[in-house]
């Protein structure tokens, strides 16, 4: 047998390099087909998903899927404790988010119980779709941050009012509030609906009163933390004096401008219904109605026992 014994020359770094980068384009080239599936692309997956949730409102988001020059869809399903016992093959589409351009999805609607959901995303550019991406830890509400509810307080006259943030039909929220002075007895009042004025109680005139209230939602059994305390201070006696001679006085002008009113009001309808009439000087009767009676009975009598000669009646005719 021959043995051949090959003796290669000093190696040239610059070579070397060469010869390592066309190995790594080749490796990458050689990774191409695995990218098709019956020649058609997949899109790389979504990333990093994860559930955002405050105040009852749940926000699902992922990291995008970059194409150049291309706009990508997702597309979000979810799966209930349910469905992942006993249907495991069965997904929902989101209400909102089937599809959407967003690497987000408002899935508030769709999380409808207190219990596990598991969360899916993929990308579709064309006929081009991307694996499913799953959410890795489910997601249940009773995780979500409840935060205190903006307050506002300000007073009606004698009357302590407040106005809460309206957060939805889910949320009550326990209202304390108390006197501004030493050793004050602290008041507590469960207020159903938010946005909207709530009469508090009728407080002392001329008092400070400060209010702090706290959410509450039944439906997972948790509060937030109190809000920070809002105060006010109500009217003080002086204003409320003048307030009642205000009063007093409008009472009383009230008294003689209505009965007035009512006079006036009386005399234009009768001098627009039963207005006066006066007579002429012609036709009042200055005598007594027993002498006219009398002096026209006489005028009568003499017209009816007035004779006429021939001579005259025809001197009448003529």
């Amino acid at each position: 047998m021959f043995q051949v014994k090959l003796s290669l020359p000093n190696t040239d770094p610059a070579m070397v390099l060469d010869v390592l980068t066309s190995c790594i384009m080749w490796f990458f080239y050689a990774l191409i087909p695995c990218l098709l599936i019956d020649g058609v692309a997949v899109l790389p997956a979504p990333q990093n998903l994860s559930v955002q949730s405050t105040n009852m409102k749940h926000l699902l988001t992922w990291s995008p899927v970059v194409v150049p020059g291309e706009i990508i869809d997702y597309s979000v399903e979810y799966q209930g404790e349910y469905e992942s016992l006993y249907m495991s093959h069965i997904w929902i589409p989101s209400s909102w988010c089937s599809p959407t351009e967003n690497p987000e999805c408002d899935i508030t609607d769709d999380i409808t119980a207190t219990v596990l959901y598991n969360l899916r995303v993929r990308a579709t550019l064309g006929s081009q779709t991307s694996a499913w991406s799953t959410l890795k830890h489910p997601f249940n509400r009773n995780s979500t941050i409840l935060t205190p509810p903006g307050l506002e307080v300000s007073n009606d006259g004698f009357h302590l009012v407040i106005k809460l943030e309206d957060l939805g039909p889910q949320f009550e929220f326990l209202v304390a509030y108390w006197r501004r002075e030493p050793g004050a007895k602290e008041h507590i009042k469960m207020v159903r609906n938010g946005g909207v004025p709530v009469l508090l109680e009728t407080a002392e005139p001329g008092a400070a009163y400060c209010v702090k209230a706290q959410t509450f939602v039944k439906a997972i059994g948790r509060h937030s933390a109190f809000s920070q305390a809002e105060c006010v201070k109500l009217q003080g006696e002086a204003l409320s004096l003048a307030l009642a001679l205000f009063a007093f006085v409008g009472f009383v002008l009230i008294l003689v401008v209505v009965p007035f009113s009512i006079w006036k009001m009386g005399r234009l309808l009768q001098y627009s219904c039963c207005p006066v009439v006066v007579i002429p000087d012609t036709l009042k009767i200055t005598n007594s109605p027993q002498k006219l009676i009398s002096c026209r009975r006489e005028e009568v009598e003499a017209c009816a026992t007035a004779m006429l000669s021939p001579e005259e009646l025809f001197r009448a005719w003529s």
